[in-house]
């Protein structure tokens, strides 16, 4: 498999080579659907790449939000990379134990505020440690606080009244990143108090498209075609979706390496526009 020509993706022996580089900073991205039974935290600390700290999803969000893990303020944010000791100027890899998933979330949230030298590992932790590469379990030692300047990008965030929009209008195409099944309401979502289907005039590109089976991202040629193939026209604006707003962050960083860098990404996903209580259309089947 050839390497991906990307700012925004780094391979596993890049990554290697430059792992005790002081202005680079690895860091854990992982999470896990409610349903899987996973506890992210407590698997990064029994097992990660040397030096890499932990991305809590979940905490570095809006806490005031019904919503999972919606986007943080800017101050927020910054209040917590400072404290991470990550700053302007840092080059950051994001990595999670699935492969591919929860980093992509990650890579979108440093980029919505302005941070754009961030890339994710190709093939996450399973290719690293597939390769021989080393993980530990010792705790990184703290970094020295650092400044992070936030310079919130909002063309990469798109809410609730804007979807109501684009569905309306049909301005974007709508691509969702979750299961046939859920995406056609056979399956049950896995949060409480959601109806199941989709947006009207949406596009159903399960993000596990985008991969290899390995957990790595396919060829900018073949994410081509899966979009194509979906009746998603890459060159033509799109705003990606899924069930909260992490597997959505897959098909947006697919698409920023077929040239799309600046894709929405529907942040509230079908947590917000799939509750009961919406009032939103949707469509099944």
């Amino acid at each position: 498999m050839a390497p991906i020509n990307s700012p925004y993706v780094v391979e596993t022996d890049w990554l290697a080579d430059r792992l005790d580089a002081p202005d680079l900073v690895v860091l854990d991205g992982s999470w896990h659907l409610p349903t899987a039974g996973r506890n992210a935290r407590a698997e990064y600390e029994a097992e990660h790449i040397p030096g890499a700290l932990f991305f809590d999803i979940d905490e570095i969000s809006d806490e005031t939000s019904p919503l999972p893990h919606m986007l943080p303020s800017t101050v927020k944010f910054a209040s917590r990379m400072k404290r991470m000791g990550i700053g302007d100027g840092m080059k950051i890899v994001v990595y999670d134990s699935v492969g591919m998933f929860s980093a992509a979330r990650v890579w979108w949230m440093f980029r919505v505020m302005g941070h754009e030298d961030v890339a994710v590992l190709n093939g996450g932790l399973p290719k690293w440690k597939a390769e021989g590469r080393p993980v530990t379990s010792e705790p990184t030692p703290p970094r020295s606080p650092r400044h992070f300047t936030p310079r919130l990008n909002a063309s990469l965030v798109r809410d609730l009244e804007d979807m109501k929009r684009i569905v309306a209008s049909g301005s974007a195409q709508i691509a969702d990143a979750r299961s046939p099944g859920r995406f056609a309401g056979k399956e049950p979502e896995p949060r409480p108090g959601l109806r199941g289907g989709h947006m009207p005039g949406a596009h159903n590109v399960p993000y596990s498209k985008v991969l290899n089976s390995d957990g790595t991202l396919k060829s900018p040629e073949e994410l081509r075609q899966v979009f194509l193939e979906a009746g998603i026209d890459p060159a033509k604006p799109v705003v990606t979706t899924c069930g909260s707003g992490v597997s959505a962050a897959v098909l947006s960083l697919a698409l920023a390496l077929i040239g799309q860098p600046n894709t929405g990404l529907y942040d509230g996903s079908w947590s917000e526009w799939g509750r009961e209580d919406a009032g939103t259309p949707v469509e099944t089947g």
